[in-house]
């Protein structure tokens, strides 16, 4: 079995949700930053896996976003955060289960949700923050290089 290591994307990203967001993250490039208070920052988290098991795990999932270039798609997302948020620092990486990841605390949870497979991507203020609160960002259209599949629909 490979191994990925935190810093290198895997080729495929899978994000399991309603339908109706999803649309919106194809057709508008629009992803919510959700604040981590242990760690101290914002993130967007995505499986590495196409998993039907995963619909049952999020909570109203009927449709999978699936990026297919995961290079331009995580630069993108990094842009589209450095405008929003100058003074944030960003790191993507792959999430450690049952372990202390390398990356800190954002990057590290129970055992028992590894079968989330999660790629994550996070941001730290380089300065003090009193609060923290979820934030959405606008890419633009990503349909040149992701695409939606239903819950019944076979994922290649």
């Amino acid at each position: 079995m490979m191994h990925t290591l935190p810093y290198q994307r895997p080729p495929t990203l899978y994000r399991y949700a309603e339908r109706q967001w999803l649309e919106r993250a194809l057709l508008l490039g629009e992803f919510r930053l959700r604040p981590v208070v242990s760690a101290s920052c914002l993130t967007v988290s995505f499986s590495k896996n196409w998993d039907a098991q995963l619909f049952n795990v999020f909570s109203g999932a009927d449709c999978c976003l699936v990026i297919h270039d995961t290079e331009a798609f995580g630069e993108r997302l990094h842009h589209a955060v450095q405008k929003v948020l100058p003074s944030w620092m960003g790191i993507d990486g792959a999430v450690e289960y049952g372990a202390r990841s390398p990356l800190g605390a954002a990057f590290s949870k129970l055992k028992g949700e590894a079968i989330e497979q999660e790629w994550q991507f996070a941001w730290r203020s380089t300065q003090a923050v009193a609060h923290l609160h979820p934030i959405t960002i606008t890419l633009g259209n990503i349909e040149n290089y992701a695409q939606l599949r239903d819950r019944g629909e076979h994922c290649i």
